[in-house]
């Protein structure tokens, strides 16, 4: 946020200065010497700072109850309504601003040195040398662009996405730089070399001033463009991760209760059920839709119908999976079916479509694959992992021994071992099922002290005690969408309105003189109409480009927080495009009055 308001106060700055160099060469020329310039720069500075110090601060303390009432509802929390303000605050705001301001008096102490009375006075009225189209600039900032999309769309996994993603922004930032103050100079002098289309009332106006204006203002049309982009990335992520929580919620966690024991040893198990029944005993419940399963897991490598459990060097992430092999009794049990394999038959159930009939495991032969599960439940949070998990049913303890054996080979000492998963749901509210939670992880750390044998360990989870960490993380995370998206969109405007009056100025002069040697004024409206709205709204197009394609890559990050419903991502994009545009066309009305009333005001 400091970063961002030094670049956005540097960036508003140079626009009041620029329409004050006339005002500082009059002064210069009645006869005050730059150093009474420049204390009046210092004083005007130290004003303008205290009172947006004070106005921002007493504001921020006004408001921020507010702010914490609004987080606490998206955390589903109970609100505070004690007042407190931290000094320290206070006073990092003060400081990270009086920098802020210092360099912002500098630059423009350094502009009125630089610059003689007679160039301050002229400064309005001074001509542009016609703009140059750099092509090589341009070419490079639709490779930029161009690369930074293929890695949008050929970039599949998650894992591998999070390194990309940051790369393609930066790619982004700097293609859309070049694209807008190269680029589009570029594409008007091609326009200007095309005599038929250029030599036109309607065209040979706006054309050229197209050229100019997007020299001097292609600059903030690219800040423009990024802000917007930053807004819908920002917000149509978060919006969709705060809309789709309970969704996530349900997937992660299918049973309130979640227990997983590193071993099947039945010793090891049957201290582990005994510590939660003993804890749902006590609160006189009893376990609903229970169910339990042995399973080992082994990561492998799966490229085509080929698992390799020996990973050795490899590190693409895009055939790593999590690889779960049941026997098909316990399928049967826990999805109440009734299937029956030979012992060279599996079932599989998978996210990955499979368009063959059997799978090769290195050491272990073929295996005919015998149907595809519709669905299992799965174990734990493999969800949230960003690795795919495979699940494997196969005939019985036999073949599943045969893949312990095989794994124990190749990892030796760091072999895996079987595991117990149950879970099961409970009656009663969330409030009781953590009190019931608690007793069972104090029982089970009481019949650890007393066990005899090794204790392999236990992962646990509750629903109800899960439920506030992730609500937490989500609405935390829209909370600062909408902060950072506020802060975009106010920084957006403000540039549209200091660019929209700047321009205002400038034209104004030249339409007067182009009424002068025979155009209309609907010739002149229809000319600045066909200027301001390329100009004004070529931002929002290109934040729309921007959003479309990096849609895959967003949603793939989305999977590794749980979100794998690309279609609720799509539906969130298109709405947060659709306010924003609007809210775009509001603010392109307002600030457009005001240019328009600037250009056409007659001198009196």
């Amino acid at each position: 946020m400091i970063i961002f308001s030094a670049i956005f106060l540097f960036y508003t700055n140079s626009f009041i200065i620029r329409r004050r160099k006339t005002e500082f060469g009059l002064y210069n020329i009645l006869g005050m010497d730059k150093r009474n310039i420049s204390r009046i720069l210092f004083w005007e500075t130290l004003f303008i700072y205290i009172i947006s110090e004070f106005v921002g601060i007493s504001c921020g303390i006004l408001f921020s109850k507010l702010a914490e009432l609004l987080l606490t509802k998206m955390l589903r929390e109970t609100a505070s309504y004690t007042f407190n303000i931290e000094p320290v605050s206070i006073i990092h705001a003060l400081g990270y601003y009086a920098v802020i301001f210092v360099l912002i008096l500098i630059n423009s102490l350094r502009q009125i040195h630089l610059a003689n009375p007679i160039e301050l006075m002229r400064s309005e009225n001074s001509g542009e040398k016609p703009p140059r189209a750099n092509y090589v600039f341009a070419v490079l900032g639709a490779v930029l662009l161009a690369c930074a999309y293929f890695m949008a769309i050929y970039i599949k996994e998650p894992l591998s996405a999070i390194f990309a993603f940051f790369v393609a922004v930066i790619m982004v930032i700097l293609a859309t730089y070049l694209l807008f103050i190269s680029g589009s100079v570029a594409v008007c002098k091609m326009l200007q070399k095309n005599k038929k289309y250029y030599y036109k009332t309607n065209h040979f106006v706006s054309v050229s001033q197209m050229a100019y204006r997007m020299k001097r203002n292609g600059a903030g049309l690219a800040s423009i463009c990024i802000l917007s982009t930053m807004v819908l990335v920002t917000l149509s992520s978060t919006v969709c991760l705060y809309i789709g929580e309970e969704d996530m919620v349900r997937k992660i966690y299918p049973k309130d209760f979640v227990f997983q024991s590193y071993s099947n040893d039945e010793k090891f198990t049957s201290v582990i059920h005994g510590a939660v029944d003993d804890a749902l005993e006590k609160y006189g419940e009893n376990p609903q839709n229970f169910f339990e399963y042995d399973y080992l897991k082994i990561p492998g490598y799966l490229e085509g119908n080929e698992i390799i459990f020996d990973l050795g060097d490899s590190t693409s992430a895009e055939f790593i999976r999590e690889i779960f092999i049941i026997t098909v009794s316990d399928y049967n049990s826990v999805m109440n079916k009734n299937e029956i394999l030979r012992d060279d038959e599996i079932i599989i159930f998978s996210e990955d479509k499979f368009d063959f009939d059997k799978i090769e495991i290195e050491g272990l032969g073929n295996f005919k694959i015998n149907k595809f599960a519709d669905e299992f439940i799965t174990v734990g949070n493999s969800l949230i992992v960003g690795v795919k998990p495979l699940y494997i049913f196969v005939n019985d303890e036999f073949i599943l021994n045969r893949f312990f054996d095989l794994q124990l080979e190749i990892y030796g000492e760091n072999h895996f071992n079987y595991r117990q998963y149950f879970e099961f749901d409970l009656s009663c509210d969330d409030k009781i099922q953590v009190e019931i939670y608690n007793d069972a992880l104090e029982n089970i750390a009481s019949a650890k002290d007393n066990y005899t044998g090794d204790w392999a360990g236990v992962y646990s989870d509750c629903k109800a005690n899960s439920k506030a960490d992730f609500y937490a993380l989500y609405g935390g995370l829209f909370f600062l969408g909408i902060l950072l998206g506020s802060v975009f969109v106010a920084a957006a405007v403000l540039i549209m309105y200091y660019k929209q009056i700047s321009e205002g100025f400038e034209d104004k002069s030249k339409f007067e003189i182009l009424q002068k040697v025979g155009m209309t004024k609907p010739e002149i409206r229809q000319s600045i109409n066909s200027q301001v709205l390329t100009v004004f709204f070529a931002p929002l197009l290109a934040a729309g480009i921007h959003l479309a394609f990096a849609f895959g890559i967003i949603s793939r990050l989305l999977a590794l927080f749980g979100l794998t419903d690309a279609g609720l991502f799509a539906v969130s994009a298109l709405c947060c495009f659709l306010i924003f545009a609007l809210a775009y066309i509001a603010v392109y009305f307002i600030t457009s009055r005001s240019y328009y009333k600037i250009v056409s005001e007659n001198k009196r």
